[in-house]
């Protein structure tokens, strides 16, 4: 084995047994903010586990590390998880098994827990009233205070997953009722987080005190369906019904469903970047489009920054819709110079820095044809390192460019998130760290905008009176909506 071999099998950047498992679980080649996690239940449908397998399918752009179901009835408990995207881990060999009525499912993509099968979801677990799983989109910002406490006292934890915690606190709480128990536990943490709790006879859905992480309701015929995104309820033929309120908690059982809260609710502030990048554009939060959103965005940006250009694209996909917007506001034509290869699949061979510097390539491609002498107006949702906004860049120059225009639809990316997104320390955020037109000299850019945080919230069109537009904008403003431990090694990511 050569000496670069060895080198590079001593510095492996991946924990499963491919470089990118799944599908862009671990991708170096690209500084993009990663996906959370994302949760579907079922409660009340003869093919509960089927309509789980469809409902992950939508949420698949959430977590591509693991997946897993788990139904139930009142004779049957059944799970099944593992490693890599929904339709790897699930085939006519295990979804039959999955007998029930009801169901949770998850899609994960890990940030804070290891890359593990021990950490895929739903947790499931043996508990003093029975058989109890839990899966969860989010993060606890006192997780690793509340486990070290718990360890303390003769816990033993068996993954390195928050949702663990919230088990671990059910199991001790002094309730025997599952409902009291759940209540006790959330009223124990803190951080974003949308619960899905199963029994043989219970599903329970609770959303944090701040609404940090969408989560919908909705039905189908009798059957009540949970989400992280509206969008798994059309796959399934579902119909929405409204988001689930800060500090709510849902029951359904043999009674029916039940309204119920765990707290007072705070001052809303969902995620803005669910608007900005995370959620799919078919997906409505909050009753508002993100396609819409985006395209406001667009729209916005476009009246801040105007810059005279021959056409207008986005990078794919997240930027589609503002590119759209920019295009529509100044009647510069939308094109389509940036092609994204959706069929790289997996790889064996971990990338050398030479590669992974071309790596880009594998990714996006620009259409000669269509840039080339002309000048361009680049769209995109964040700049997060800087480095792929570089290589896009150059990518356009290559391809024969004559100016390259970028224009950001979000604010500058100042600060790490601590509630479920995958970021790097505030030290390696090209925003925190260089002004505006240092970051333009970075990327080869020609100019360089980012949208107002005013025109970030103005854009996605809360209701007016509600503080900071009902968003959490920690990640621009430093401005967080809970206690965080704001330390370089702290950022959360998804703790799940």
């Amino acid at each position: 084995m050569s000496d670069a071999v060895t080198a590079m099998s001593a510095s492996k950047l991946w924990t499963g047994d491919y470089y990118n498992e799944g599908h862009n679980a671990h991708d170096g080649m690209f500084d993009k903010l990663k996906e959370e996690c994302g949760v579907f239940g079922v409660f009340g449908h003869p093919d509960a586990a089927s309509l789980s397998y469809y409902g992950l399918h939508a949420l698949q752009h959430r977590g591509q590390e693991s997946a897993g179901i788990c139904t139930a009835d009142a004779d049957n408990f059944n799970y099944y998880r593992g490693m890599g995207l929904v339709k790897e881990v699930f085939d006519q060999s295990n979804l039959p098994s999955l007998v029930g009525t009801s169901s949770i499912a998850h899609v994960r993509y890990s940030t804070a827990g290891e890359s593990k099968l021990a950490n895929a979801q739903p947790l499931v677990f043996k508990y003093r009233e029975g058989d109890l799983a839990i899966a969860t989109n989010g993060n606890l910002v006192n997780a690793g205070e509340i486990r070290r406490q718990l360890e303390k006292q003769g816990s033993i934890f068996q993954t390195t997953s928050d949702t663990e915690v919230v088990a671990h606190l059910i199991a001790r709480s002094k309730y025997d009722d599952i409902v009291d128990a759940v209540k006790d536990a959330l009223n124990q943490v803190i951080g974003a987080y949308a619960f899905l709790v199963l029994t043989k006879d219970k599903l329970i859905a609770a959303l944090d005190p701040n609404g940090l992480r969408p989560f919908a309701m909705g039905k189908l015929g009798d059957a009540y369906l949970f989400a992280s995104e509206s969008c798994a309820f059309d796959i399934v033929g579902g119909t929405y019904l409204r988001d689930l309120l800060p500090g709510e908690l849902v029951v359904l059982d043999r009674d029916g469903l039940t309204e119920d809260r765990f707290t007072e609710s705070h001052t809303r502030a969902t995620c803005a970047m669910e608007y900005i990048y995370f959620a799919r554009p078919d997906s409505d939060i909050d009753a508002i489009n993100v396609h819409s959103a985006r395209k406001r965005m667009g729209k916005r940006l476009a009246a801040e920054a105007f810059v005279d250009a021959d056409l207008v694209t986005g990078v794919p996909d997240s930027s589609t819709s503002a590119a759209i917007g920019f295009a529509e506001q100044t009647g510069i034509p939308y094109e389509l110079g940036l092609i994204k290869n959706r069929y790289t699949g997996r790889t064996f061979i971990q990338p050398s820095q030479e590669l992974r510097e071309q790596g880009v390539k594998m990714k996006l491609s620009a259409v000669r044809k269509v840039v080339e002498g002309k000048r361009v107006v680049m769209i995109d949702d964040s700049i997060v390192r800087g480095t792929t906004s570089l290589r896009i860049v150059n990518l356009l120059r290559e391809a024969g460019a004559t100016e390259v225009h970028v224009r950001i639809s979000s604010p500058p990316f100042q600060n790490p998130c601590f509630y479920g997104i995958d970021t790097p320390s505030r030290k390696d955020l090209i925003a925190a760290q260089k002004t505006i037109e240092e970051i333009r000299q970075a990327i080869n850019a020609d100019s360089l905008y980012f949208l107002s945080q005013e025109g970030l919230i103005d854009s996605i069109g809360r209701k007016a009176g509600v503080e900071n537009g009902g968003f959490c904008t920690g990640c621009f403003d430093n401005r967080y909506v809970t206690y965080v431990n704001d330390s370089e090694d702290a950022s959360g990511g998804c703790g799940c």
